[in-house]
């Protein structure tokens, strides 16, 4: 008989204790599981129906943005990202393969479809040990016309994955209004897109939809069940936008910006159009700019600069300096003044008119339209007083921000604590304004004293009802000027325009009256002000019709390559009259009526006296140009009864020696005439009206001989006309 072992004995019962205690734990668990229906807090029941049910994501759409007419400016479209599947164990049946089994064939195919060289592709369809690759940005963004015509192909293992983008049809258009969209990780790792500038950044809420879900029940596997519950969350797409925006209008904007940008390269351009009568914004432009889609050029221009960069306004500012006196009866147009330079107080530095030594004694009237700073610091250290000035800066809404409908809008600052520093605000020089500021603020001038608010924002709809959720109304945000000052005010502007001195002649519209301000503003680096030749900031600030204006447009261009600073009403000259004029002629804004001048059958004065020829010419409104000292008319042009417009030269030559008028301000088609009727050859240089002759008045004419005249157009005598006799580069403040 074998004896057993104690040790033995001793090892089995800690083995029996072991599993004992194993399965009364097993035995508890299972109890307190059944008792409670719940795994480390975790209800069994809904991680057996999370096993067993399937949940997806139904994708809401983003509101679309449209212009005050319907038309699109931004909306989400479905687009497509091109993917090749490249592992063979997707294909189960080798008749009809689902991976690319062909690189160098689908290369050759694919490359012309996108963007991206034969070689290239084919690099990324023989890629070792990768499932699937991506063709990076030329393959993203796939059209559906596109995605169609490549399955067209029928290219194994060429897919496609579905997406939707925000796109932008008009391209750069308004972008810094209308902003751009990205995508965003949100705080549960998922993409979302969000508003980044402009309309898509301020009423990001307004556009971005709620994503809609649809749950099912599943087996083991993931297969729909049968009897399986569904359930449909739909999803609420985003409410769509209208916009005030005009897109003819703004279109009229981008073009003459692009021309100007082009020709001088400018460092910046701004320009706005709005409606005085609302404070719709029409239209608004800037350069650099970028375009939404793609973002190219959004590196150099993130900042909208008509809301968000205050500047100097220079002597736009003069506008409402001037308001001010009318309103507070310190305005006589008629009144002289010594114009060139002004001191404030015994020890403060003389203000300066632009050409340095001003005018002389001349009218506030001629001040104006001069662009006279010393005009203008009389009015206001003299007449309204400072203080009064003031209030009308509050009133006129400089202090703070307008409240437009645009993300990150800044405020000027009121520059107005040394006498010196009240003074050169009314020119438009230190304090700082924004150009939305500006465009508030002439409202009331155009609007009858009634300012309004500027709005970018018209309604908001439902996308599937159609309601209107909520509308913009306009708002008036204060009466600073009376209606008879206001108008008062566009008669002074339009001289500006219109007027022998005024700086403005270049911004005159045919057939349209122009009420408008030009400014030419110093520009500060580190503090102090540059002074290269073309470093300002040109602008102008004008509205018509005159008498009841229909539109404000606002135009400044900085640092344009020109030579010489009063060459910058070129560039935004070019930009203003042409989109006011196309504007005007889009809202269908009649051209003043002109009365058109009578018209008269020349009469017969060959033969007749040469005094007696002139005093009949003359009765009849044409006004006679006499060649030859003789008494007997010997010819005429124009020749009898052609019918001649009241006013036009009638050239009679008479019989004796003919010697040369003056020719100054003649037009080329009536030197051409003289030429004709006095038998000589004539040759000109340029274009417009003539300022210099060859042969001086008075010589006599010699037939066959030559004649040369030069012509200059009136802008370019303008120019001329506004050069200082002595250029001085060390002008101090510039009011242009």
């Amino acid at each position: 008989m074998i004896k057993k072992q104690p040790n033995m004995n001793a090892g089995a019962a800690v083995l029996f204790v072991i599993f004992s205690l194993l399965f009364f734990i097993l035995i508890f668990r299972f109890i307190s599981i059944q008792v409670t229906g719940e795994v480390h807090g975790q209800a069994l029941a809904a991680r057996a129906q999370q096993k067993y049910s399937n949940e997806k994501v139904i994708e809401a759409t983003r509101g679309t943005i449209f212009d005050r007419k319907g038309e699109v400016v931004a909306e989400d479209t479905t687009a497509y990202t091109l993917v090749a599947i490249l592992n063979d164990s997707v294909t189960t049946n080798k008749k009809k393969p689902k991976h690319v089994t062909d690189p160098a064939k689908t290369a050759a195919v694919l490359a012309k479809y996108i963007d991206m060289s034969e070689s290239e592709i084919y690099n990324r369809l023989t890629k070792k040990g990768a499932w699937q690759v991506e063709f990076g940005k030329a393959g993203r963004d796939i059209s559906h016309q596109a995605k169609r015509e490549i399955e067209e192909e029928k290219l194994p293992g060429i897919t496609f994955l579905r997406d939707s983008k925000r796109f932008y049809p008009n391209g750069v258009f308004s972008s810094h209004l209308v902003g751009f969209v990205e995508n965003e990780e949100n705080e549960e790792k998922k993409s979302v897109t969000t508003g980044q500038l402009g309309v898509e950044k301020t009423l990001n809420e307004v556009l971005t939809g709620k994503n809609g879900s649809l749950a099912f029940e599943s087996d083991l596997w993931g297969f729909l069940l049968p009897d399986g519950e569904k359930k449909v969350t739909p999803a609420k797409d985003g409410s769509n936008v209208y916009l005030t925006i005009d897109k003819k209008i703004q279109t009229f904007v981008e073009d003459a910006v692009d021309r100007v940008d082009e020709e001088y390269k400018p460092k910046k351009i701004i320009a706005v159009v709005a409606d005085p009568k609302t404070g719709d914004i029409l239209a608004m432009a800037q350069r650099p700019s970028f375009h939404p889609t793609t973002r190219e050029g959004l590196a150099n221009s993130w900042h909208n600069e008509v809301v968000e960069t205050p500047i100097e306004p220079g002597s736009t500012m003069k506008i409402f300096t001037l308001a001010a006196a009318i309103e507070e009866n310190k305005w006589d147009p008629n009144e002289w003044y010594k114009s060139g330079s002004y001191k404030v107080t015994e020890n403060s530095k003389p203000i300066r008119d632009h050409n340095g030594s001003g005018w002389g004694s001349i009218t506030y009237l001629e001040g104006i339209q001069r662009s006279s700073n010393v005009a203008v610091a009389k009015l206001v250290n003299e007449k309204i007083g400072t203080e009064k000035f003031r209030e009308y800066l509050t009133k006129f809404g400089f202090d703070e921000p307008t409240g437009i409908d645009l993300p990150n809008e800044a405020s000027g600052t009121i520059v107005y604590r040394w006498p010196i520093e009240k003074i050169t605000t009314s020119y438009g020089q230190g304090t700082t304004v924004t150009p939305i500021q500006m465009i508030q603020a002439a409202t009331a001038v155009a609007n009858n004293g009634t300012m309004m608010k500027p709005r970018v924002i018209d309604k908001i709809v439902d996308p599937n009802t159609g309601d209107v959720i909520k509308r913009e109304e306009s708002k008036s945000v204060g009466q600073p000027i009376s209606a008879e000052t206001a108008k008062q005010v566009r008669e002074v502007l339009g001289t500006v325009v219109t007027g022998e001195h005024g700086t403005g002649k270049s911004y005159a519209i045919d057939g349209y009256e122009v009420a408008g301000k030009t400014g030419t503003a110093n520009l500060t680096e580190n503090g102090r002000y540059l002074g290269g030749a073309n470093d300002y900031l040109f602008s102008f600030l004008g509205m018509a019709p005159k008498d009841d204006p229909k539109l404000i447009v606002y135009v400044a261009v900085q640092q344009p390559e020109i030579d010489h600073y009063f060459k910058g009403s070129i560039p935004t000259s070019m930009i203003f009259k042409s989109v006011m004029k196309s504007s005007l002629q889009y809202l269908n804004i009649k051209p003043a009526s002109v009365e058109k001048a009578d018209s008269s059958p020349v009469p017969d004065v060959t033969g007749l006296n040469a005094a007696e020829a002139k005093k009949l010419l003359e009765s009849q409104g044409f006004e006679t140009v006499l060649v030859g000292d003789g008494s007997q008319v010997e010819d005429q042009l124009p020749k009898a009864e052609i019918m001649a417009l009241e006013g036009e030269k009638v050239f009679i030559r008479a019989s004796g020696v003919m010697t040369y008028p003056d020719m100054t301000d003649w037009s080329l088609r009536d030197v051409m005439k003289l030429a004709q009727i006095a038998d000589i050859k004539l040759n000109k240089a340029g274009s417009g009206y003539v300022t210099k002759q060859s042969l001086k008045p008075g010589i006599p004419i010699n037939k066959g001989e030559n004649l040369i005249v030069e012509l200059e157009t009136p802008l370019q005598q303008f120019e001329k006309s506004l050069k200082p006799e002595e250029e001085s580069e060390e002008a101090e403040e510039v009011g242009g």
